[in-house]
């Protein structure tokens, strides 16, 4: 088949890493095949290098099924030959707990785990708790992008499987404790072997992928909103020395990082090396440790250190986390929230449900959404913050539900209206945004025993 895309693939084994698969990218229009290995779950490690890792070893199997829709879309692929037997062979798992399988079915089963275990590496599903049932691992966690959903997780690598759900987390660790009081253990288990190799196999690459920094010129004096980014890395590390009330959690992955409260009401995630429109920052607030949010704000990647700062110093202060969330929002509560960009001079307009401040010269503004806020129990997106060309283009954005104490907002307001920060003219390439799975993995039909050896 003749490529219509000036793209070239060439799919090959780890050097390292037994199954996992590496891609080579070429042509001057590699970036599409690299959009598409991305959708398909493959990391990227170095410039125009993607390799794919999977706790199940399944690799080769699933760089067949990327290699067929890459030249279904007319894009060259080549695989060494040493892949395509690996490809080709056949293996089963040597005394495996589920004998009633097909092949099919194995690689099923094996494949919800490999969504399970990217949730948490993806810092999208939050391990409370795990423990030893006496055959395998167990553990209890919530997703913290998909309605909350918690769920009771049972097995390690490709047999991990969700065994229950509940509709909260209180009710998942108290189901948890229950039963598993005596081994219980905070926090996500530690490494298996296989996650440990998953890891290292794509830790290789970063040696090769250091680059050397060109000299930048000096930054420019802008409105704070304007802002660069800087190191949102760095300024969580600062805050949590300098907040010990702030205990640290990272997941097993380093992807992400939690810095809880010591009264367990109040939490920090801050999700690692994400793309600038995507979500970076999450901080909730909760009644009890055990209940449900109260409120919710998000901030993407692409926020400004000093916003960011002020949103910290904010919390460390402990004013306004036990907002009363039965009251509604009213008119006073909005007034209070945005009183710093009235008396600044931003433009205030209506447009049905949306309530709008503006900055003079338009380059930033938040919104209000009455319609949700007459939903709080939701915690719906009911303020907006954003900054850049315009608000269907924003640069960055902050979020926050309906019961988001309006002392931090304004606060926030105070600095959007009246702070300053730097930026250094923008140099760096295109972002690339990338596709992830989102849907919930579903409980395969079969009951999880200790983990099976592979044998080929």
């Amino acid at each position: 088949m003749t490529s219509s895309i000036d793209a070239h693939v060439r799919l090959d084994t780890h050097p390292t890493h037994p199954s996992a698969v590496t891609a080579v990218l070429t042509g001057t229009q590699a970036h599409v095949a690299h959009l598409g290995l991305e959708a398909a779950d493959w990391t990227a490690v170095a410039d125009n290098v993607l390799v794919l890792v999977r706790i199940d070893r399944e690799e080769p199997y699933w760089a067949k099924d990327a290699a067929k829709h890459l030249s279904a879309e007319g894009i060259a692929v080549e695989i060494t030959p040493r892949l395509q037997e690996a490809m080709d062979e056949e293996w089963t798992w040597a005394n495996y707990p589920m004998p009633w399988c097909t092949r099919s079915e194995i690689r099923e089963v094996s494949n919800q785990a490999q969504k399970i275990h990217d949730d948490i590496h993806h810092g999208q599903l939050l391990i409370h708790a795990h423990a030893h049932d006496g055959h395998t691992t167990v553990a209890v966690g919530t997703y913290l992008h998909r309605g909350g959903k918690s769920v009771y997780l049972h097995g390690e690598d490709h047999l991990r499987q969700i065994a229950d759900t509940f509709d909260s987390p209180a009710q998942a660790l108290l189901a948890f404790e229950k039963i598993h009081a005596a081994e219980m253990r905070p926090g996500p288990a530690p490494l298996t072997d296989n996650e440990r190799a998953a890891i290292e196999a794509r830790s290789v690459f970063d040696v090769t992928a250091a680059k050397t920094e060109p000299s930048r010129p000096e930054p420019d004096t802008v409105p704070v909103y304007l802002a660069d980014a800087g190191d949102h890395d760095a300024l969580l590390d600062a805050f949590l020395d300098a907040h010990g009330e702030f205990e640290k959690w990272r997941t097993w992955s380093d992807e992400t990082t939690h810095a809880i409260h010591e009264s367990q009401t109040l939490r920090i995630e801050r999700v690692h090396e994400t793309p600038a429109h995507e979500t970076a920052w999450t901080v909730a607030a909760y009644e009890t440790p055990v209940s449900d949010r109260m409120w919710v704000l998000t901030a993407t990647g692409a926020t400004p250190a000093p916003v960011l700062e002020e949103l910290l110093n904010h919390l460390a202060d402990g004013d306004g986390w036990d907002t009363v969330i039965g009251a509604p929002v009213d008119e006073k509560m909005v007034t209070a929230a945005t009183q710093p960009l009235s008396d600044a001079g931003w433009k205030h307009t209506v447009d049905g449900r949306w309530i709008r401040w503006t900055s003079p010269t338009g380059d930033a503004g938040i919104q209000f959404d009455a319609f949700t806020a007459q939903h709080p129990s939701q915690n719906l997106a009911t303020w907006t913050v954003w900054a850049g060309p315009d608000p269907d283009r924003p640069t960055w954005t902050l979020t926050a539900s309906p019961h988001t104490p309006s002392s931090l907002l304004a606060d926030l307001s105070e600095t959007l209206a009246h702070e300053t920060g730097t930026r250094h003219p923008q140099t760096a390439a295109p972002e690339r945004r990338t596709s992830l799975v989102t849907s919930p993995p579903t409980t395969p039909a079969v009951a999880a025993t200790p983990a099976a050896s592979r044998t080929r």
